[in-house]
């Protein structure tokens, strides 16, 4: 098994490497492994308009955060900073951003034009310098720097474990009589490392093929 640093990106090639990694240490993965296949790798470009749907996405669902988000890519292209702060108060309304999301995504984009924030040099840093970087925004939290560090930056063993998809599909899977909190989930995950990014894409792919009554 080849080493991973927290630098490294998920591909292709080494996908496959950690899952026979996390299917061969925890058999309920096998077993997921076994019924659904390999889980999409989900991929997104790392940048400005990642990290803006990534917040439209925070304690909402997939559906309404893609609906505003579309609607943003219909009214500014491309989606900078620069443009974005263009958009005046009732025009951001009527894409459908909360104003409480108003606030952090114009924050976001002041702090990359201010150059107290730099997207660009964040790729080359550790997952725990990108996490303490990220979270000095207003608005960014843990779980808006896991999904970036797994699906924008693709790093191995990132593991979002407040996410309510992966929580809800590791009860089931643990067959747990309680929804698993955040410290649970760290002490279950041990055994995926340096993979946890991985087994939890396999999780997701889990939630995503069970009935909508997985709640």
């Amino acid at each position: 098994m080849m080493s991973i640093l927290s630098r490294e990106t998920l591909t292709e090639d080494n996908f496959a490497d950690g899952l026979n990694f996390v299917v061969s240490r925890d058999p309920d993965l096998a077993e997921i492994f076994t019924r659904f296949g390999t889980p999409p790798l989900w991929v997104r470009e790392p940048g400005f308009s990642t990290l803006i749907q990534i917040i439209l996405e925070q304690q909402v669902s997939l559906a309404s955060a893609k609906a505003v988000y579309t609607r943003l890519q219909a009214a500014i292209s491309p989606i900078n900073p620069e443009l974005f702060l263009q958009l005046h108060d009732v025009e951001i309304k009527q894409i459908g951003f909360s104003r409480q999301k108003t606030l952090y995504t114009r924050t976001l984009a002041q702090s990359l034009i201010a150059g107290e924030l730099d997207l660009s040099s964040v790729t080359t840093m550790e997952d725990g310098e990108i996490r303490t970087v990220l979270k000095k925004i207003k608005g960014i939290g843990d779980w808006t720097v896991d999904i970036y560090l797994m699906m924008a930056l693709r790093r191995p063993d990132s593991l979002p474990s407040s996410d309510l998809g992966l929580i809800l599909a590791i009860q089931k899977v643990k067959r747990l009589e309680h929804r698993p909190k955040p410290a649970e989930i760290e002490l279950i995950a041990e055994i995926w490392r340096p993979w946890r990014a991985v087994a939890t894409r396999l999780l997701w792919h889990y939630y995503l093929n069970q009935p909508r009554t997985l709640t």
